[in-house]
């Protein structure tokens, strides 16, 4: 979906304030499957509370993972592009979690967004039950969503996304291989494997 500068504009003292999380911090780290030297990488753009974010999950991804993660074809890679305050925790919450569980997580709550991101409650108590379901206690539960550092390092990341890969709606693509094909939007397998194939003959 597109997406607003809202969630910038609302922190300015989060952005300038002494950081917290370190570059070396383990949460910050990759986070994809496939092989590392797939000869076409595929880095995803996306937020949580995004239903076209969801849809894709829903629709595309797991034609995807047996065609071409499994088969070596790529490495697809998720990068956090929070469009709000509650993605904005919620990729605090995954980032937060073992590497392993990660991909499970981000795919239990792009697959229940109505259980937890659109409730007539309390979204981030129920963002807590499922976090609970993959592991995190409350208390940590709470110091996460209490860390600033990593906060603002998760919107570094977005505003990089936007300023290297012109990323203008979630989701969106950068298929790297021989050439850099970039996508915005949900799209079929078809249209996926298309840049797939693009971007590896070059």
């Amino acid at each position: 979906m597109p997406f607003s500068r809202r969630l910038i504009l609302a922190m300015p003292a989060l952005i300038a304030a002494p950081a917290l999380a370190q570059p070396a911090d383990p949460r910050l780290g990759e986070r994809g499957i496939g092989r590392p030297d797939a000869p076409v990488k595929v880095m995803e753009f996306f937020s949580l509370t995004c239903t076209h974010c969801a849809s894709f999950h829903k629709d595309t991804l797991p034609q995807v993972k047996r065609d071409l993660v499994e088969t070596g074809a790529i490495r697809l890679i998720w990068v956090d592009f929070p469009l709000d305050q509650l993605a904005l925790a919620a990729a605090c919450i995954a980032r937060t979690l073992p590497a392993e569980r990660y991909e499970g997580f981000i795919g239990a709550l792009l697959a229940n967004q109505d259980r937890w991101a659109f409730t007539r409650g309390d979204p981030r108590e129920e963002l807590a039950k499922m976090a609970a379901l993959a592991g995190l206690s409350r208390a940590k539960y709470d110091e996460v969503l209490a860390d600033d550092g990593l906060k603002r390092a998760i919107i570094e990341q977005r505003m990089t996304a936007e300023k290297q890969y012109n990323v203008s709606a979630t989701p969106s693509f950068a298929f790297q291989g021989r050439a850099t094909r970039n996508q915005s939007g949900n799209m079929s397998y078809d249209r996926f494997q298309q840049l797939v194939e693009e971007a590896r003959r070059g």
